[in-house]
């Protein structure tokens, strides 16, 4: 390397450097604001910015996903998908795993920290703005996760996207996301979870999760129970919406394991779907797939076949960190964020099929808003041991707390409580390894940010 291209390199690093300093000071700023899981059940303030911004949403193709699980995996496939159409896409999900700008995503690929930094100022006179009027109203100014709503909106205007695939923060009627009028709406499998903000029965969250549901909308509706089903659907034919269900006018034909994942035939609206490569591994996925290949048709063709070579080129290069992950060897390491006790369910499943470990053990840490109990007695019948452990985050449970619960599920001598999560790894590493010479596992799951910390942890990101 000459002393020219030397030279521009350190300038180039020195500017990303800085750069990044700047977006980490932003997202400093920004979380100095009522965090996300503290919920005001209304977009109105969300919907105050954007029509400040000139309605930035309004600008691309809405693809609009709400449900209980399979939420990111299932977005980051419709992307896929889309953008394999050449088309330019905007991807919106969270939480984030590694760093804040993953939640925004263009072409594939996180805002960089120039954009994050130049949308965030763009944005923030129009926040200011309706944070002033709410204190009037004596409302609270926007939330973490409204600011980055509009974030999001006003960067896929920006780019210009063609098509936006967005992911719900919670329930669907009042949130934030909802200002977008999803040209095409999807509910994965709806089951409990946030039941203090959606409600405490299947059917009071399958109403809040409908309201995504927009007039003339097409609906694509994962397999649910019957009266989830019936609530759903009532309300889709009250917007004039077309309903696609899964096990009725789509599905899942076929699925077998394959090296790195799994081999899929599926029924779509414009036909069958032959050996498509997934490389992701549990039956939930092939669902979630599903779902994503019904989205895009109904999208971009209104129901007709898409190409087969690019279905299989756009599933062949999905990738959904922190489900069902590896990210580590001898032991095997895997990450999932189940976080819920049907999460957890699809994870036992899902271990059982793809993987032939002869003893596994748990590193779990779960929210304090969540169902410890729950979770933790899914996974039981798959642990030999369990490692207590929690997140840094305010919201977790303390170890010790989680350590009593796990007690009485496991037994004692099934249970250790390890604060740090680096030392809850390597005690269940070394648990792992005591009584088997090969086929041992670590699990790490319960939390998405115990899981986006391990994955920092073990290299992954």
């Amino acid at each position: 390397m000459s002393r020219r291209e030397g030279g521009r390199e350190h300038r180039r690093d020195e500017a990303a450097a800085a750069a990044r300093r700047e977006a980490d000071e932003v997202y400093r700023e920004i979380l100095r604001r009522t965090p996300e899981h503290e919920i005001d059940p209304s977009f109105r303030r969300v919907q105050e910015v954007c029509e400040l911004l000139g309605d930035p949403q309004r600008a691309y193709r809405v693809v609009h996903l709400t449900g209980t699980n399979g939420k990111t995996s299932t977005s980051r496939m419709v992307e896929r998908l889309v953008r394999e159409h050449g088309l330019r896409t905007g991807r919106f999900t969270s939480p984030h795993l590694t760093r804040v700008n993953e939640r925004i995503a263009i072409d594939g690929e996180p805002i960089d920290d120039e954009t994050f930094v130049a949308t965030y100022r763009d944005v923030l006179p129009y926040v200011e703005m309706v944070d002033a009027r709410s204190a009037e109203r004596g409302e609270p100014r926007l939330s973490f996760f409204e600011v980055f709503v509009v974030m999001a909106f006003a960067a896929f205007a920006d780019a210009p996207v063609d098509v936006a695939v967005i992911e719900v923060g919670m329930g669907g009627l009042w949130d934030a996301t909802n200002v977008a009028d999803g040209e095409v709406a999807v509910i994965t499998p709806v089951g409990m979870d946030h039941e203090q903000w959606l409600g405490d029965t299947l059917l009071e969250i399958a109403a809040v999760k409908a309201g995504i549901v927009k007039d003339g909308a097409t609906l694509v509706l994962a397999e649910q129970d019957e009266d989830v089903d019936g609530v759903v659907l009532e309300i889709a034919a009250e917007r004039g919406a077309r309903v696609v269900r899964e096990g009725v006018d789509v599905a899942v034909v076929e699925r077998q394991v394959a090296v790195g994942g799994q081999l899929l035939t599926l029924r779509g609206l414009g036909g069958v779907y032959t050996d498509v490569f997934l490389p992701l591994h549990g039956e939930f996925q092939a669902h979630n797939a599903l779902l994503a290949l019904v989205a895009t048709e109904a999208l971009l063709t209104g129901g007709a076949a898409l190409d087969g070579g690019v279905v299989e080129v756009a599933f062949g290069d999905v990738t959904s960190p922190g489900r069902l992950e590896i990210v580590r060897s001898s032991p095997t390491v895997v990450v999932d964020g189940a976080h819920n006790p049907a999460g957890a369910q699809a994870l036992v499943s899902s271990l059982d099929e793809a993987f032939a470990f002869q003893r596994v053990v748990g590193v779990v840490g779960v929210m304090a808003d969540k169902d410890p109990e729950g979770i933790l007695s899914v996974l039981e019948p798959e642990l030999a041991e369990i490692v207590v452990t929690q997140a840094t985050a305010a919201r977790a449970m303390p170890a010790d707390e989680l350590g009593e619960i796990a007690v009485d599920v496991f037994g004692e001598d099934r249970v250790h409580v390890v604060e740090r999560l680096d030392e809850a790894v390597a005690r269940a590493v070394e648990r792992a390894e005591s009584e088997v010479e090969r086929g041992a596992a670590v699990l790490v799951t319960g939390s998405i940010l115990l899981v986006a910390e391990a994955r920092v942890l073990l290299g992954r990101d």
